[in-house]
């Protein structure tokens, strides 16, 4: 991913946060608000329920206005303009709340005129029998009203979260999902500033390493056309070690610089007709005197209907390369080798297949990951750094094919590329 995508994430990703944040609060701030619209609107009806039953019982008339008055949030008056018995308060109020399913604690007191202070009548529940006090025992008076009874509700604040459970339960699991979003996202910027660099240290190594193998390479080949060198066996013995050794190192060093460029934000295909039959036989060609050196074989099987394909023609070369290398070097006798072209309706095919030691079932699925190595069992010359067939694997999917492993320890591995037409 590069710094502009990077960046684009990182801007919607803050908008999408801002917003569900300003959405949930707006949301819950709502709920809130008509729960506790309702809860106002059924304790304003009971109490005008009770005020009525009341003045009914003891034969009286109401007020015409202001019965019901909200002095605070939890607390209302009621004016019943009349003596109040505790008794039968207690009874209406326990009756219209629990009709309007009104379920929250609570405690009422009635105003003596004669010692103009407010006489706590009681804590009561419609639904707890045994109730824990959480009253304060002190409600305050109201000065407009001559003859009334208070009621406060200390448990309003729980019974409104109460109402509103499913929304919180939403909230949390939205805020959830924020806090993972943003994890993620401090996780992919970590990820991505570890991946530049070791990319960028790749790269480094790499490229140090190009100029000692270069003169390397210059001095071995000069050292290898001197008379001298030439007319010693043992001495030759050793430049031509060390020019097998250096085109190895080179070959090594070239397969990291492949899979740095691969990472690299501008890495591109340089996409082309090419015979897939042509490259297939250039790649067993330049393998086949390793093969023969083993005394081995290589063998073509070439369907010569396939059509032209649109390749990179230095990667699809590199990535059989590494296919034939594999076969070779995993080969614990003679390498014979197989590649082969199909021609089928809707895809075309190309296999590399050799008689090797096989690749057990429970490592194929770790295959293409970078740096694993196949367990080469008693095959101990095979040497690496697990990185050819993460770079196929890379290549592969770039050009939009695929590829499968059909594979049994002990008989052999085929690679299967499977090219759309």
């Amino acid at each position: 991913m590069n710094n502009r995508d990077v960046r684009r994430v990182l801007v919607f990703g803050a908008i999408a946060i801002a917003g569900i944040i300003a959405l949930q609060i707006y949301w819950m701030s709502k709920s809130w608000n008509q729960a506790e619209h309702n809860f106002d609107q059924n304790v304003k009806i009971a109490l005008l329920r009770v005020a009525r039953n009341m003045a009914e019982f003891n034969g009286l008339i109401l007020p015409s206005t202001d019965l019901v008055k909200r002095v605070h949030s939890n607390y209302y008056v009621v004016n019943f303009n009349n003596v109040i018995d505790a008794n039968i308060l207690e009874y209406y109020l326990l009756k219209e709340f629990e009709a309007l399913s009104i379920h929250s604690s609570f405690e009422y007191a009635i105003y003596d005129c004669s010692s103009d202070e407010m006489v706590y009548g009681n804590l009561c529940s419609t639904v707890d029998s045994e109730l824990k006090d959480v009253g304060d025992h002190d409600l305050p008076k109201y000065d407009e009203f001559l003859y009334y009874f208070g009621v406060k509700f200390p448990t309003r604040s729980a019974v409104l979260l109460e109402d509103i459970r499913l929304s919180i339960l939403f909230s949390v699991i939205t805020l959830s999902a924020l806090v993972f979003f943003v994890y993620s996202i401090f996780i992919m910027l970590n990820q991505k500033r570890l991946s530049e660099l070791q990319r960028d240290f790749i790269n480094n190594m790499t490229h140090e390493f190009k100029t000692p193998i270069s003169s390397i390479k210059i001095s071995s080949d000069f050292f290898t056309h001197h008379p001298r060198v030439r007319e010693d066996p043992r001495l030759m013995q050793y430049a031509e070690i060390i020019q097998k050794q250096n085109e190895r190192l080179n070959k090594q060093v070239e397969k990291v610089l492949n899979i740095a460029r691969i990472g690299s934000d501008k890495f591109v295909l340089k996409l082309e007709s090419l015979d897939l039959n042509a490259v297939a036989e250039e790649v067993g060609n330049s393998k086949e005197p390793e093969i023969i050196q083993r005394n081995g074989a290589i063998n073509y099987d070439l369907d010569r209907n396939i059509p032209m394909i649109e390749a990179d023609s230095l990667h699809l070369g590199n990535v059989l390369l590494n296919l034939v290398d594999n076969a070779i070097k995993y080969s614990d006798r003679e390498p014979f080798i197989t590649i082969a072209t199909r021609n089928y309706p809707g895809f075309c095919e190309i296999r590399v297949s050799d008689q090797g030691i096989g690749i057990p079932k429970d490592q194929q699925k770790h295959l293409f990951k970078q740096f694993f190595r196949v367990s080469t069992g008693n095959v101990h010359d095979v040497k690496g750094f697990g990185l050819g067939l993460h770079y196929v694997k890379k290549i592969i999917d770039m050009h939009g094919w695929s590829i499968k492993v059909e594979s049994e320890k002990g008989v052999g591995t085929t690679m299967k590329i499977i090219i759309p037409k």
